[in-house]
Protein backbone atom coordinates (compact mmCIF):
# COMPACT_ATOMS: atom_id res chain seq x y z
CA UNK A 1 0.00 0.00 0.00
CA UNK A 2 2.88 2.36 0.78
CA UNK A 3 4.30 1.98 -2.74
CA UNK A 4 0.90 2.72 -4.25
CA UNK A 5 0.48 5.85 -2.12
CA UNK A 6 3.95 7.08 -3.11
CA UNK A 7 3.16 6.52 -6.78
CA UNK A 8 -0.11 8.40 -6.48
CA UNK A 9 1.61 11.31 -4.76
CA UNK A 10 4.23 11.51 -7.50
CA UNK A 11 1.51 11.43 -10.16
CA UNK A 12 -0.46 14.21 -8.44
CA UNK A 13 2.67 16.33 -8.11
CA UNK A 14 3.42 15.84 -11.82
CA UNK A 15 -0.13 16.78 -12.82
CA UNK A 16 -0.02 19.88 -10.61
CA UNK A 17 3.31 20.86 -12.21
CA UNK A 18 1.85 20.43 -15.68
CA UNK A 19 -1.20 22.48 -14.68
CA UNK A 20 0.96 25.34 -13.40
CA UNK A 21 3.09 25.24 -16.56
CA UNK A 22 -0.03 25.21 -18.72
CA UNK A 23 -1.47 28.18 -16.86
CA UNK A 24 1.78 30.08 -17.33
CA UNK A 25 1.85 29.18 -21.03
CA UNK A 26 -1.78 30.15 -21.73
CA UNK A 27 -0.85 33.56 -23.25
CA UNK A 28 1.78 31.88 -25.43
CA UNK A 29 -0.68 29.23 -26.54
CA UNK A 30 -3.22 31.91 -27.45
CA UNK A 31 -0.59 33.81 -29.46
CA UNK A 32 0.54 30.56 -31.14
CA UNK A 33 -3.01 29.75 -32.22
CA UNK A 34 -3.40 33.28 -33.52
CA UNK A 35 -0.13 32.93 -35.45
CA UNK A 36 -1.34 29.63 -36.92
CA UNK A 37 -4.63 31.15 -38.11
CA UNK A 38 -2.87 34.17 -39.58
CA UNK A 39 -0.41 31.83 -41.32
CA UNK A 40 -3.19 29.94 -43.12
CA UNK A 41 -4.88 33.20 -44.15
CA UNK A 42 -1.63 34.73 -45.43
CA UNK A 43 -0.64 31.50 -47.23
CA UNK A 44 -3.97 31.35 -49.04
CA UNK A 45 -3.79 35.04 -49.97
CA UNK A 46 -0.23 34.68 -51.29
CA UNK A 47 -1.16 31.58 -53.29
CA UNK A 48 -4.15 33.27 -54.96
CA UNK A 49 -2.09 36.38 -55.71
CA UNK A 50 0.80 34.40 -57.18
CA UNK A 51 -1.65 32.32 -59.21
CA UNK A 52 -2.94 35.46 -60.94
CA UNK A 53 0.59 36.81 -61.46
CA UNK A 54 2.06 33.56 -62.86
CA UNK A 55 -0.96 33.02 -65.13
CA UNK A 56 -0.04 36.20 -66.99
CA UNK A 57 3.42 34.88 -67.85
CA UNK A 58 2.76 31.15 -68.32
CA UNK A 59 -0.04 29.27 -70.08
CA UNK A 60 0.93 26.00 -68.43
CA UNK A 61 -1.65 25.29 -65.73
CA UNK A 62 0.53 22.51 -64.28
CA UNK A 63 3.54 24.81 -63.93
CA UNK A 64 1.50 27.63 -62.36
CA UNK A 65 -0.09 25.19 -59.92
CA UNK A 66 3.35 23.82 -59.00
CA UNK A 67 4.84 27.22 -58.20
CA UNK A 68 1.82 28.45 -56.23
CA UNK A 69 1.66 25.21 -54.24
CA UNK A 70 5.36 25.43 -53.35
CA UNK A 71 4.91 29.03 -52.20
CA UNK A 72 1.83 28.05 -50.16
CA UNK A 73 3.72 25.23 -48.43
CA UNK A 74 6.73 27.48 -47.77
CA UNK A 75 4.56 30.09 -46.05
CA UNK A 76 2.91 27.40 -43.91
CA UNK A 77 6.29 25.98 -42.86
CA UNK A 78 7.59 29.41 -41.86
CA UNK A 79 4.43 30.11 -39.86
CA UNK A 80 4.60 26.68 -38.20
CA UNK A 81 8.18 27.18 -37.04
CA UNK A 82 7.35 30.67 -35.79
CA UNK A 83 4.46 29.20 -33.79
CA UNK A 84 6.81 26.67 -32.17
CA UNK A 85 9.17 29.50 -31.26
CA UNK A 86 6.30 31.36 -29.55
CA UNK A 87 5.65 28.21 -27.51
CA UNK A 88 9.35 28.20 -26.52
CA UNK A 89 9.96 24.93 -28.30
CA UNK A 90 13.22 26.00 -29.95
CA UNK A 91 14.84 22.62 -29.43
CA UNK A 92 11.91 20.98 -31.16
CA UNK A 93 12.38 23.40 -34.09
CA UNK A 94 16.04 22.43 -34.42
CA UNK A 95 15.19 18.72 -34.22
CA UNK A 96 12.53 19.13 -36.89
CA UNK A 97 14.93 20.98 -39.18
CA UNK A 98 17.54 18.25 -38.78
CA UNK A 99 14.93 15.57 -39.36
CA UNK A 100 13.63 17.32 -42.48
CA UNK A 101 17.18 17.43 -43.88
CA UNK A 102 17.79 13.73 -43.26
CA UNK A 103 14.38 12.73 -44.60
CA UNK A 104 14.87 14.92 -47.67
CA UNK A 105 18.25 13.31 -48.39
CA UNK A 106 16.80 9.81 -48.03
CA UNK A 107 13.85 10.62 -50.26
CA UNK A 108 16.20 12.16 -52.82
CA UNK A 109 18.07 8.88 -53.22
CA UNK A 110 14.93 6.76 -53.14
CA UNK A 111 12.98 8.80 -55.69
CA UNK A 112 15.73 10.21 -57.88
CA UNK A 113 14.07 9.00 -61.10
CA UNK A 114 10.78 10.60 -60.09
CA UNK A 115 12.63 13.78 -59.20
CA UNK A 116 14.44 13.73 -62.56
CA UNK A 117 11.13 13.38 -64.41
CA UNK A 118 9.66 16.17 -62.30
CA UNK A 119 12.54 18.58 -62.96
CA UNK A 120 12.53 17.67 -66.66
CA UNK A 121 8.81 18.43 -66.73
CA UNK A 122 9.44 21.87 -65.24
CA UNK A 123 12.14 22.65 -67.83
CA UNK A 124 9.88 21.45 -70.67
CA UNK A 125 7.02 23.58 -69.36
CA UNK A 126 9.29 26.64 -69.28
CA UNK A 127 11.02 26.12 -72.67
CA UNK A 128 7.87 24.90 -74.47
CA UNK A 129 9.56 22.93 -77.30
CA UNK A 130 6.13 21.51 -78.18
CA UNK A 131 2.50 21.79 -77.17
CA UNK A 132 -0.63 19.65 -77.02
CA UNK A 133 -1.70 18.77 -80.57
CA UNK A 134 1.81 18.74 -82.07
CA UNK A 135 3.03 15.71 -83.99
CA UNK A 136 6.43 14.59 -82.72
CA UNK A 137 8.86 11.69 -82.99
CA UNK A 138 11.08 10.73 -80.07
CA UNK A 139 12.49 7.55 -78.53
CA UNK A 140 11.21 5.58 -81.58
CA UNK A 141 7.63 6.75 -80.95
CA UNK A 142 5.70 8.83 -83.48
CA UNK A 143 2.35 10.44 -82.86
CA UNK A 144 0.28 13.37 -81.64
CA UNK A 145 0.67 14.85 -78.16
CA UNK A 146 -2.53 14.48 -76.16
CA UNK A 147 -1.39 15.62 -72.71
CA UNK A 148 1.63 17.22 -71.05
CA UNK A 149 2.12 16.81 -67.31
CA UNK A 150 5.04 17.39 -64.96
CA UNK A 151 5.75 13.64 -65.05
CA UNK A 152 4.91 12.32 -68.54
CA UNK A 153 4.17 13.25 -72.14
CA UNK A 154 1.14 11.34 -73.49
CA UNK A 155 1.54 10.51 -77.21
CA UNK A 156 -1.23 9.00 -79.33
CA UNK A 157 0.45 6.98 -82.08
CA UNK A 158 -0.96 6.95 -85.61
CA UNK A 159 -2.05 3.33 -85.07
CA UNK A 160 -4.09 4.30 -82.00
CA UNK A 161 -1.88 3.25 -79.09
CA UNK A 162 -1.38 5.74 -76.24
CA UNK A 163 2.24 6.00 -75.05
CA UNK A 164 3.11 7.65 -71.73
CA UNK A 165 6.72 8.79 -72.05
CA UNK A 166 8.56 9.92 -68.89
CA UNK A 167 9.72 13.52 -69.19
CA UNK A 168 13.32 12.50 -68.52
CA UNK A 169 13.40 10.36 -71.68
CA UNK A 170 11.91 13.15 -73.78
CA UNK A 171 14.24 15.78 -72.35
CA UNK A 172 17.45 13.76 -72.73
CA UNK A 173 16.88 12.32 -76.22
CA UNK A 174 16.53 13.86 -79.72
CA UNK A 175 13.04 14.98 -80.63
CA UNK A 176 11.54 15.96 -83.98
CA UNK A 177 8.56 18.33 -83.93
CA UNK A 178 6.79 18.06 -87.30
CA UNK A 179 4.21 20.71 -86.36
CA UNK A 180 6.61 23.46 -85.27
CA UNK A 181 6.61 25.32 -88.62
CA UNK A 182 3.09 24.45 -89.76
CA UNK A 183 4.46 23.14 -93.08
CA UNK A 184 6.20 19.97 -94.22
CA UNK A 185 7.95 18.88 -97.40
CA UNK A 186 7.04 15.69 -99.27
CA UNK A 187 9.75 13.92 -101.28
CA UNK A 188 8.53 11.43 -103.89
CA UNK A 189 11.01 9.09 -105.55
CA UNK A 190 10.03 8.17 -109.14
CA UNK A 191 11.77 6.50 -112.08
CA UNK A 192 11.20 6.87 -115.85
CA UNK A 193 12.46 4.99 -118.87
CA UNK A 194 15.82 5.88 -120.41
CA UNK A 195 13.96 6.59 -123.66
CA UNK A 196 11.92 9.48 -122.24
CA UNK A 197 12.53 13.20 -122.76
CA UNK A 198 13.63 14.27 -119.27
CA UNK A 199 12.70 17.92 -119.70
CA UNK A 200 9.20 16.88 -120.75
CA UNK A 201 8.98 14.54 -117.76
CA UNK A 202 10.02 17.38 -115.48
CA UNK A 203 7.31 19.71 -116.79
CA UNK A 204 4.62 17.01 -116.72
CA UNK A 205 5.34 16.28 -113.06
CA UNK A 206 5.26 19.98 -112.12
CA UNK A 207 1.91 20.44 -113.87
CA UNK A 208 0.52 17.29 -112.26
CA UNK A 209 1.44 18.40 -108.73
CA UNK A 210 0.22 21.98 -109.09
CA UNK A 211 -3.17 21.27 -107.50
CA UNK A 212 -2.23 18.62 -104.94
CA UNK A 213 -4.43 18.75 -101.86
CA UNK A 214 -3.20 21.15 -99.16
CA UNK A 215 -0.12 22.24 -101.14
CA UNK A 216 1.62 25.49 -100.20
CA UNK A 217 1.21 27.54 -103.39
CA UNK A 218 3.88 30.05 -102.39
CA UNK A 219 6.65 27.44 -102.67
CA UNK A 220 7.75 26.01 -106.01
CA UNK A 221 7.54 22.36 -106.97
CA UNK A 222 11.01 20.87 -107.50
CA UNK A 223 11.78 17.96 -109.82
CA UNK A 224 15.42 16.89 -109.56
CA UNK A 225 16.98 13.94 -111.41
CA UNK A 226 19.50 12.30 -109.12
CA UNK A 227 20.53 8.83 -110.32
CA UNK A 228 20.88 6.41 -113.23
CA UNK A 229 19.12 3.30 -112.00
CA UNK A 230 19.35 -0.28 -113.25
CA UNK A 231 16.31 0.11 -115.48
CA UNK A 232 15.28 3.77 -115.05
CA UNK A 233 16.44 7.33 -114.54
CA UNK A 234 15.39 8.27 -111.04
CA UNK A 235 14.22 11.64 -109.83
CA UNK A 236 12.67 13.23 -106.75
CA UNK A 237 9.56 15.40 -106.84
CA UNK A 238 9.51 17.75 -103.85
CA UNK A 239 6.72 20.04 -102.70
CA UNK A 240 5.45 21.61 -99.48
CA UNK A 241 2.10 21.17 -97.74
CA UNK A 242 0.32 22.83 -94.81
CA UNK A 243 0.79 20.44 -91.93
CA UNK A 244 -1.30 20.14 -88.77
CA UNK A 245 -1.58 16.38 -88.38
CA UNK A 246 -0.15 13.25 -89.98
CA UNK A 247 -3.30 12.79 -92.06
CA UNK A 248 -2.42 15.93 -94.04
CA UNK A 249 0.89 14.36 -95.07
CA UNK A 250 -0.52 10.93 -95.95
CA UNK A 251 -3.44 12.33 -98.00
CA UNK A 252 -1.25 14.78 -99.93
CA UNK A 253 1.36 12.12 -100.73
CA UNK A 254 -1.28 9.68 -101.96
CA UNK A 255 -2.91 12.39 -104.09
CA UNK A 256 0.48 13.27 -105.61
CA UNK A 257 1.19 9.64 -106.58
CA UNK A 258 -2.22 9.32 -108.25
CA UNK A 259 -1.75 12.57 -110.19
CA UNK A 260 1.73 11.64 -111.44
CA UNK A 261 0.55 8.20 -112.56
CA UNK A 262 -2.42 9.67 -114.47
CA UNK A 263 -0.22 12.35 -116.08
CA UNK A 264 2.34 9.75 -117.20
CA UNK A 265 -0.43 7.57 -118.66
CA UNK A 266 -1.84 10.51 -120.61
CA UNK A 267 1.58 11.47 -122.02
CA UNK A 268 2.63 7.83 -122.66
CA UNK A 269 5.56 8.20 -120.29
CA UNK A 270 6.82 4.84 -119.15
CA UNK A 271 7.61 3.93 -115.56
CA UNK A 272 9.69 0.78 -116.27
CA UNK A 273 9.56 -2.45 -114.34
CA UNK A 274 12.86 -3.70 -112.95
CA UNK A 275 14.73 -5.64 -115.70
CA UNK A 276 16.71 -8.81 -115.01
CA UNK A 277 18.89 -10.62 -117.59
CA UNK A 278 19.13 -14.42 -117.23
CA UNK A 279 22.10 -16.14 -118.89
CA UNK A 280 21.73 -19.91 -119.34
CA UNK A 281 24.95 -20.53 -121.30
CA UNK A 282 28.49 -21.13 -120.24
CA UNK A 283 29.56 -18.22 -122.39
CA UNK A 284 27.78 -14.99 -121.77
CA UNK A 285 25.49 -13.57 -124.44
CA UNK A 286 23.90 -16.75 -125.83
CA UNK A 287 20.17 -16.40 -126.39
CA UNK A 288 17.80 -18.73 -124.56
CA UNK A 289 15.96 -19.61 -127.77
CA UNK A 290 19.18 -20.66 -129.48
CA UNK A 291 20.20 -22.74 -126.47
CA UNK A 292 16.84 -24.54 -126.46
CA UNK A 293 17.12 -25.28 -130.20
CA UNK A 294 20.60 -26.73 -129.68
CA UNK A 295 19.35 -28.93 -126.84
CA UNK A 296 16.46 -30.20 -128.99
CA UNK A 297 18.77 -30.95 -131.96
CA UNK A 298 21.24 -32.83 -129.79
CA UNK A 299 18.43 -34.87 -128.27
CA UNK A 300 17.27 -35.99 -131.76
CA UNK A 301 20.81 -36.99 -132.73
CA UNK A 302 21.24 -38.90 -129.48
CA UNK A 303 24.00 -36.55 -128.30
CA UNK A 304 24.35 -35.17 -124.86
CA UNK A 305 23.38 -31.50 -124.57
CA UNK A 306 25.99 -28.88 -123.70
CA UNK A 307 26.59 -28.15 -120.06
CA UNK A 308 24.64 -25.08 -119.09
CA UNK A 309 24.19 -22.92 -116.14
Amino acid sequence: MTDINNALELLLEKIQSWGKHLFIMLPNIFVALLVLIITFVVARFVRNTMDRVFSRFSHSAALVNLFTTLIYIAVLIVGFFFMLSVLQLDKVVLSLLAGVGIIGLALGFAFQDIAANFISGIIIAVQKPFKVGDTIETNDYFGRIEKITLRTIDIRQTTGELVLLPNKMVFENPLTNFSAQGTRRIDLEVGVSYAEDLEQVQQVVIDALADVKNRVKAKDIEVMFDAFGDSSINFKARFWINYKRQGDYVIAKSDAIIRIKKAFDDKKILIPFPIRTLDFAIKGGDKLSEELQAVAANSKDGQQPRDSK
